[in-house]
């Protein structure tokens, strides 16, 4: 029943409520719905939000095969390609107009990352050569702009001068680096290194996990530290629930594309310590708590993070053999349906949850709040369990 109601999820409720979003008139799809099911079709459109679309719409055509899918991947890879793109001073715009205007002209290595994330899985899907291109391109960006002796610089203005890093910075410090844009760049880079064998990625591969290994994981206290200095100096007592189990699953998924047997002995003890901490730790109520910042849980329940959690602890079964974890799995998939899907026609998702299971009014679809969790949670399950 898990993987045929997962599979049903994907196909009747995600898939249909994203392709409900296009904008036919000027491309892409609209970047906001409020909790009342308003779609504002002149807000603004992140680019985050569209590359983690294209990123969906490429996935699900690879996996279901289904043409309109190649088609809905398609139209959001044009809007990528023709709007976010700047052609003047290279990468990807934060955000653009409703109509594709340049808007909001920050250029940040989580952004680029995630375009290189998404390009590269649309070239998969569709063999287009300008994709990988323009991913190629945007990772050259990264590695000659936005780095420094310590790994990855993250804010930069539309010339790629450095600025205050505000957009990934939160719990009231301002970071120069974060675990956050570290794993989103080792992400993309394990993506197109999968689909273009490229021997500098492997080796950038290599050097992001021994920064997570040697700099971001604390080993003392068993978990990933968030907020960084330069150097890699923790900047606040803030364990990320979510982060951790994403980043346990998204490394060894790194390790399987990488194929390095030193790395992965090396990491690979990590990972399943990370997968046992939030086990013990953070799996409470059939579901995982937010964060926990100076010793004090936050309980909301947020719509990532239960989707991470379900592909962490599916991840985890599969690498050890415990029960516990894909038992794990299945009850969060059954808080999910209960208490995080919005049974109202035409909506997805809530974007939290109280601890009583109260939905917090927040937007259905806004720049951070896409497919790109829950829709991957569905066809990790799908290509890990079916068949």
């Amino acid at each position: 029943m898990f993987v045929k109601e997962i599979e049903e999820h994907l196909r009747k409720k995600l898939i249909p409520f994203w392709e409900g979003l296009r904008d036919e008139e000027h491309g892409g799809y609209y970047g906001y719905m409020d909790f009342g099911l308003r779609v504002q079709k002149n807000y603004e459109k992140g680019c985050i939000l569209n590359s983690r679309i294209l990123w969906f719409f490429s996935n699900a055509y690879m996996l279901l095969g289904d043409e309109n899918l190649k088609r809905d991947a398609e139209h959001a890879y044009n809007f990528l390609r023709d709007k976010c793109l700047d052609r003047e001073c290279g990468g990807v715009y934060w955000s653009v107009t409703c109509d594709g205007k340049p808007l909001d002209t920050t250029k940040h290595t989580y952004n680029q990352a995630f375009a290189i994330y998404a390009l590269s899985s649309y070239y998969d899907a569709v063999k287009d050569e300008q994709a990988i291109q323009i991913a190629r391109a945007l990772q050259k960006i990264i590695e000659e702009k936005c780095t420094d002796e310590f790994g990855y610089l993250e804010a930069f203005d539309r010339n790629f001068h450095p600025m205050s890093n505000e957009k990934l910075s939160e719990n009231g410090v301002l970071a120069e680096k974060t675990m956050n844009t570290l794993l989103h760049v080792f992400e993309a880079y394990t993506e197109f290194y999968r689909v273009t064998k490229d021997k500098k990625t492997a080796d950038r591969l290599r050097f992001m996990i021994d920064v997570f290994t040697d700099k971001v994981y604390n080993r003392e206290l068993g978990r990933q530290e968030v907020f960084f200095d330069r150097t890699w100096n923790s900047l606040i007592d803030l364990y990320s629930y979510g982060h951790d189990i994403e980043t346990a699953w998204l490394m060894d998924r790194g390790l399987e594309v990488l194929g390095d047997r030193a790395y992965t002995e090396k990491i690979s003890p990590v990972t399943a310590e990370i997968t046992e901490n939030i086990y013990r730790r953070a799996y409470r109520d059939h579901s995982l708590m937010n964060e926990c910042e100076k010793g004090k849980d936050d309980t909301t329940r947020v719509w990532w993070v239960q989707a991470e959690a379900v592909v962490g602890f599916l991840n985890g079964y599969q690498i050890t053999g415990r029960e516990k974890y894909l038992e794990a799995a299945k009850d969060i998939w059954e808080y999910i349906k209960a208490y995080l899907i919005d049974k109202r026609e035409g909506s997805e998702w809530f974007w939290c949850v109280e601890e009583n299971h109260i939905p917090v009014k927040k937007p259905v679809v806004e720049p951070w709040k896409c497919p790109y969790h829950n829709g991957r949670m569905c066809m990790e399950v799908l290509r890990r369990m079916k068949g």
